[in-house]
């Protein structure tokens, strides 16, 4: 059975690994945003809030409603001066469900997904030749075949993003990128939720996984190659959050350098 321990390991260090090691990047870089702008900081985070926090809260609303959860209270923005909380989604499920139960990994990682292939959806909308361009290499990207091989096409789809700067077009995408990714940090309820869903999405990939392979070898190698091609084109976009979020703090960067002068 090591061939399904095989399959059952790159299913989740591409999927969840690349959550939470993006997740946590993205989170690093927000930090750092905001502490150089000093006391200006949260000021700054309640601008960028008016447009990510929206979009953080909405992803987990739409988490829950796809798994069944119960909505208790639903805050998608507001300034909040005795807890500072910009945003939040009240929510519980059915212990015995597990459905529900596995639904608690994606609420709390939502904002780190979807908003990344939100972002993808705009670029499509806005820069068509450009997004085409980068998924023809993403999708070329092919891990279980030749791990070297598959970095070069991603690399080739992040070169493709940065060629069209010369566009107006960009610099909106851009911008509406970053005020995305301001917002996509997971708060310590969202790891924890997240974590509370884990033991059960790998329980499915188990599951899956050791059928498969009582089908046929082929079938769960077949299986695997199209897991990882969609997981390959979620850690592109993903790539491209944190990118996005290390122009952002290049530019908090510059702006306490003037601050200093």
């Amino acid at each position: 059975m090591l061939d399904v321990l095989r399959c059952f390991l790159l299913q989740t260090v591409f999927s969840v690994g690349g959550i939470f090691v993006f997740g946590f990047l993205i989170g690093l870089c927000n930090r750092r945003f905001y502490a150089n702008f000093g006391r200006y900081g949260r000021t700054v985070c309640i601008l960028t809030g008016l447009v990510g926090t929206p979009v953080h809260e909405g992803a987990h609303a739409l988490a829950c409603l796809i798994f069944g959860h119960r909505i208790h209270e639903i805050r998608l923005f507001s300034i909040n001066p005795d807890d500072g909380v910009l945003g939040y989604v009240r929510h519980s499920c059915n212990p015995k469900s597990f459905y529900q139960r596995l639904g608690n990994f994606f609420i709390g990682t939502a904002p780190v997904v979807v908003i990344s292939l939100l972002w993808a959806l705009i670029s499509y909308l806005l820069l068509p030749d450009m997004f085409s361009e980068m998924w023809a290499e993403v999708r070329a990207a092919d891990f279980s075949g030749g791990f070297f091989a598959a970095l070069g096409c991603i690399a080739r789809g992040f070169a493709a993003l940065f060629s069209y700067a010369d566009r107006p077009a960009w610099w909106i995408l851009l911008l509406v990128g970053i005020l995305f990714c301001l917002h996509m940090s997971l708060s310590k309820a969202d790891v924890k939720g997240a974590l509370g869903g884990l033991i059960f999405l790998l329980a499915l990939y188990a599951a899956t996984d050791v059928a498969l392979r009582l089908l046929g070898r082929e079938l769960l190698y077949s299986f695997t190659r199209g897991f990882l091609s969609a997981a390959g084109i979620m850690n592109y976009f993903l790539l491209v959050s944190l990118a996005l979020s290390l122009v952002a703090v290049l530019v908090s960067f510059l702006f306490r350098a003037l601050r200093r002068r």
